[in-house]
């Protein structure tokens, strides 16, 4: 259909029309309780409205620019199209019913391979969807092995739980493990359930152990790592102290049974049986990236911030950013393939709970794709949760030990792993690299170790941090802020209107990442609760006790002499500083 009514003004009648024609399609095809995700300028299909608000916001704001292909809206692109007309997976055409649950749109909307089947058929030129006949058809170059383990993966586990099944294999596993999370089932009770329908349905492809049923998930890409780690967030046993009992840090045991010392070789061997303390949950990066470009619609997706964005000068995307441009200018081997992934980190605390009188800390560790578009990277479906640092309290600075695990990944994707893209079917290697930290101030201290607190608590200024102690509000005021300004500004010099001062310092020159590099290079930092110095909390100060304190900080206020020095003011070197770049 023709749709220059879209270019239009939008006071025009074939726009109006238009609009028309175009929530009669919308409602009729995509809509969830009489509501659509609004395609206008403000909305950018994000937020979701009843037909009125739709229709107002499309005739004040406009659709968003380059929204041609409705496909947020019903609207069949080629592909989908010619899969309505020859479905790869349907159960009632193969076994005569039909499918009560939607576990192949769940597969694809967590694995983003809504067109897989389809896109197999068009790459290959063959009417085909398993992978070992695509394969015999001679297509351009085979998938590598991770991508050949997935897509076999899809193809043998698509498959009925029994003949006539409106389950399959898949789905019941998921259904059943659902119910063993939400019921806390143990391993062994839900072991004997899957014995005991093994025996009343024979005929039935039901896994014979949890443990097989896990392996299946796992297998799938929905599992995660579980990494013990110390108590007082010493250390994890990962890697090469994967095998310990105890922390080598603190001496604290790594079970809930006590310590290990002398512990028999009875004790030893029971040691699988035993709980740990705290547990960290890893979810691998790297098969999740290869995951984006195994689908055709999310590995173009991935190229839109080289192929389809509008390169205007003006900030609309990060790739836009100063950070962004400055990486690609420092490494342009890494610039030069536009499937290499520019990722954000975000982190910060939060109690499950949601009893704010509960002392209780979780954080995880999100890491947010910028080479998709902005319509899609911030949304919660593109978020990558990369761990979960358990409670109960914060890790405060010893996040860096947590944070290992997803540091050594990113070290290896910056060599790059092999990948394969379905868009171009090649292999192709695959980097990512860390633009930027998402967070609040008291977690910028944790990730960057720069102490936010106190009289140079701004991490840009450091030392030349333009801080005055409030005696009465018993805390910092932090100043300065007129630096910035131009040189013969009239605010420099109005003394009533600020802090009594004309102002005629040059704004501080912020120190770069090489410079803090080689303050950092013989600091010394132990991790854990139990290494730092106690901090206990005082009594009540007496007035007297103010007084000096007071009195302590004015003598600092008027002294001259020259700055600290800044590599004291470090609490720690950032585990970020092991990146190479």
């Amino acid at each position: 259909m023709d749709r220059s009514w879209m270019n239009l003004p939008r006071v025009n009648a074939d726009y109006r029309n238009g609009v028309e024609y175009f929530l009669n399609l919308a409602f009729a095809n995509a809509s969830q309780e009489n509501m659509i995700l609004c395609p206008c300028k403000k909305c950018a299909n994000v937020n979701w409205h009843f037909r009125e608000v739709v229709h107002e916001h499309l005739v004040i704001f406009g659709f968003v620019p380059g929204y041609r292909k409705w496909t947020f809206h019903g609207e069949l692109t080629s592909r989908t199209a010619s899969s309505t007309s020859n479905p790869p997976f349907h159960y009632n055409s193969h076994h005569g019913s039909s499918r009560e649950d939607d576990m192949e749109g769940m597969l694809r909307d967590a694995f983003n391979m809504h067109d897989y089947h389809q896109s197999v058929r068009e790459d290959c030129d063959i009417g085909v969807t398993d992978f070992t006949e695509m394969r015999r058809s001679g297509c351009d170059e085979e998938p590598n092995g991770e991508a050949s383990k997935f897509y076999n993966l899809l193809n043998e586990m698509n498959e009925p739980l029994y003949e006539g099944s409106k389950y399959s294999k898949l789905s019941f596993c998921i259904r059943l493990f659902h119910l063993k999370c939400l019921g806390g089932w143990t391993g062994n009770s839900f072991t004997q359930l899957l014995e005991l329908l093994t025996e009343i349905f024979p005929f039935a492809k039901i896994p014979q152990s949890g443990k097989d049923m896990k392996k299946m998930i796992n297998d799938l890409g929905l599992g995660y790592e579980k990494i013990h780690s110390c108590p007082n967030d010493c250390m994890l046993y990962w890697g090469d102290r994967k095998n310990q009992e105890s922390c080598h840090v603190c001496g604290k045991s790594r079970w809930t049974n006590g310590d290990t010392e002398n512990v028999s070789e009875d004790e030893v061997a029971t040691r699988a049986r035993k709980k740990p303390i705290k547990i960290l949950r890893y979810f691998p990066l790297i098969p999740r990236l290869q995951r984006l470009f195994m689908s055709s619609k999310t590995a173009e997706s991935m190229r839109w911030h080289h192929d389809g964005r509008t390169d205007d000068g003006l900030l609309r995307h990060p790739t836009d950013s100063l950070a962004w441009k400055t990486l690609d200018q420092k490494f342009p081997s890494f610039a030069g393939d536009p499937r290499n992934v520019r990722l954000g980190l975000a982190s910060d605390g939060f109690n499950p709970f949601k009893i704010m009188s509960t002392s209780y800390s979780t954080w995880p560790v999100i890491l947010v794709p910028y080479n998709l578009p902005p319509w899609i990277c911030m949304k919660q479906s593109s978020f990558i949760l990369s761990m979960i640092i358990p409670g109960e309290k914060g890790p405060g600075n010893d996040i860096d030990i947590y944070m290992q695990p997803l540091i050594e990944e990113l070290k290896q994707l910056w060599v790059g792993v092999e990948t394969y893209d379905v868009l171009k079917k090649e292999n192709f290697n695959l980097r990512a690299a860390l633009l930027w930290t998402i967070n609040d101030f008291p977690a910028y201290a944790n990730l960057s170790g720069w102490s936010t607190k106190g009289r140079y608590a701004c991490p840009c200024c450091a030392t030349q941090t333009c801080s005055k102690w409030l005696y009465n509000g018993k805390k910092f005021s932090y100043m300065g802020h007129r630096r910035w300004l131009d040189e013969n500004h009239r605010f420099r010099y109005e003394k009533d209107l600020f802090d009594g001062t004309e102002e005629f310092r040059k704004a501080p020159e912020q120190t770069i990442g090489s410079d803090i590099l080689s303050m950092l290079k013989h600091i010394k930092f132990t991790y854990g609760k139990t290494t730092q110095p106690p901090n206990p909390r005082s009594k009540k100060k007496t007035k007297e006790v103010y007084d000096r304190e007071l009195e302590q900080l004015s003598d600092d206020d008027s002294d001259e002499e020259d700055d600290p020095n800044e590599a004291e003011l470090w609490k720690k070197r950032s585990i970020f500083f092991k990146l190479p770049y």
